[in-house]
């Protein structure tokens, strides 16, 4: 769970006998175990929560939880999508300028039409992510029936376009992109640890071709 080192307070979903609940479980616990979790992205705190026979109280109504869930991952989705166009965004924005800045055979490697051709797709691909966070977060603000389709499509469209990008981040800095010293590997490794985050790419598609009786690909 994310932030799990710090966490006081656990929101957790248990199936009763009316269905999926939620309960407040307070941290540290009797029948409750923290473990570690290593991550790709350091910069993102991470823990497994094990938890054997602990004491919660119910919130909501019983059996009413999987509701509240969805509502919730929707929401979260919409919000990850909104940070992975910023970074994404950011990611272009540091590569095109040292597109301008890198002199290689005389002139800068902006001027090369790969490389024009490869920034011009990762732009595209940026701007095409940022309709689809504004959806969502227009959605989750004005029109919660639209919410599941656009948080999905958000997170699938968003998920992506970072990973590419970040991706393109490495290879057109060069040398300079895969050392430690560089931020290259930090947008890397947060675009492929925030694209699992709250579901994958592929999860969020199949959620959409259910929606429309469609089996996705």
């Amino acid at each position: 769970m994310l932030d799990g080192p710090v966490t006081d307070v656990l929101l957790v979903a248990a199936r009763t006998a009316s269905g999926v609940s939620l309960f407040e479980v307070a941290a540290g616990g009797a029948g409750m175990r923290r473990e570690p979790v290593v991550t790709m992205d350091g910069t993102r705190s991470q823990a497994r929560w094990v938890l054997e026979g602990a004491g919660g109280r119910l919130l909501g109504a019983d059996g009413e939880g999987g509701r509240t869930l969805a509502h919730v991952r929707d929401l979260a989705c919409a919000a990850l999508a909104a940070e992975q166009v910023g970074a994404a965004a950011r990611a272009l924005e540091l590569t095109v300028q040292y597109a301008v800045d890198r002199v290689q055979f005389g002139r800068p490697i902006g001027s090369f039409k790969a490389v024009k051709h490869r920034l011009a797709d990762a732009y595209v691909l940026v701007e095409s992510a940022r309709s689809a966070a504004l959806g969502a977060a227009f959605a989750a603000d004005e029109d919660p029936d639209a919410l599941p389709a656009a948080a999905a499509v958000a997170k699938s469209v968003c998920s992506e376009a970072f990973s590419v990008v970040a991706g393109e981040m490495i290879q057109l800095h060069g040398g300079i992109g895969i050392t430690w010293e560089h931020d290259a590997h930090r947008y890397f490794k947060r675009a492929h640890g925030s694209g699992e985050l709250f579901g994958p790419p592929a999860h969020h598609r199949a959620r959409l071709a259910a929606g429309l009786g469609l089996t996705a690909r």
